[in-house]
C-alpha cells in the first residue's frame, strides 16, 4: 500500500512532521534493517506512533516513502551541483559527498529485498538519477577533468562502499566524518592526471550492465 494521497499540499507543520518521520526511518533502517520497530522511527522522529501511521498507513509504504525520498533529494543535489559549481568535476565530487549525507546509497540496498525498484515509480525515479550522474560523468570526461576509464559502475559502486557504517562503535558521527575522508582520498584518484594511462583492473561496468543486476 502506497502513502495516502492528499487532495491538498500538507500543511507546513503536517509536511515538517512528514520529513522528520523519513529522516528517522532512514537512519533507523540504516542502523537496524528493515524490520526495524515503527515506534523507535517515531520515537526519533519526535512524533506519535499515530502520526507515522497518519501518513504512512504500513511498513511497505514508508520504505517505499523513504526510497522515493532518497532518491529525489540526491536528485537534486546533482541539479544544484550542476549549476553552482565552476566545473563538472567538482559537481560530481559535491554530488557524492552530498550522496553520503542523505545515505541513499546506504538505505537502498538494506530495503532491497522489501522494496523493488521495478515498482513503476521507484523505476523511474531511480532512472533519472542515474542519467543526471551519467550527464556528470560524460561532462567531466569531456572537460578532461575525469579518468577516461572511469564508469558509472565506479562512482556509484564507490559511494555505496563508502555510505555503509564500519562495523564497531565508532557512532554515527564518526562513521560519517571517516566516510567523507575516505571519499577525498579516492577522488584524487578519479583525477584526469598525467599518467591516467594506467590501466585499473577488475570488470568497468556501465549503467546497462548495472541494470542487468537490478532487482
Amino acid at each position: 500500500m502506497q502513502e495516502v494521497a492528499n487532495a491538498r499540499p500538507l500543511r507546513a507543520d503536517a509536511r515538517q512532521n512528514r520529513d522528520r518521520i523519513l529522516a528517522a526511518a532512514r537512519d533507523v533502517f540504516v542502523e537496524q534493517g528493515a524490520g526495524a520497530p515503527l515506534e523507535e522511527i517515531s520515537r526519533r522522529a519526535g512524533t506519535g506512533i499515530a502520526t507515522l501511521y497518519r501518513r504512512f498507513p504500513d511498513r511497505l509504504a514508508l520504505m517505499r516513502a523513504v526510497i522515493l525520498d532518497s532518491l529525489a533529494r540526491t536528485q537534486e543535489e546533482a541539479r544544484l551541483a550542476v549549476e553552482e559549481e565552476p566545473d563538472a568535476f567538482r559537481a560530481l565530487t559535491r554530488y557524492m559527498h552530498r550522496a553520503l549525507d542523505i545515505r541513499v546509497a546506504a538505505v537502498i540496498p538494506v530495503l532491497f529485498e522489501e522494496v523493488s525498484l521495478s515498482d513503476s515509480e521507484l523505476r523511474a525515479a531511480s532512472d533519472a538519477g542515474a542519467a543526471r550522474i551519467q550527464e556528470l560523468i560524460d561532462a567531466a570526461k569531456r572537460e578532461g577533468t575525469l579518468r577516461p576509464d572511469i564508469t558509472f559502475g565506479d562512482i556509484g559502486m564507490l559511494v555505496v562502499r563508502l555510505s555503509r557504517p564500519l562495523p564497531g562503535a565508532l557512532g554515527r558521527e564518526l562513521n560519517d566524518q571517516l566516510g567523507h575522508r575516505h571519499l577525498d582520498l579516492l577522488i584524487n584518484g578519479l583525477r584526469a592526471a598525467p599518467d591516467d594511462t594506467a590501466t585499473i583492473d577488475g570488470p568497468a561496468l556501465t549503467l546497462e550492465d548495472l541494470r542487468e543486476y537490478r532487482p
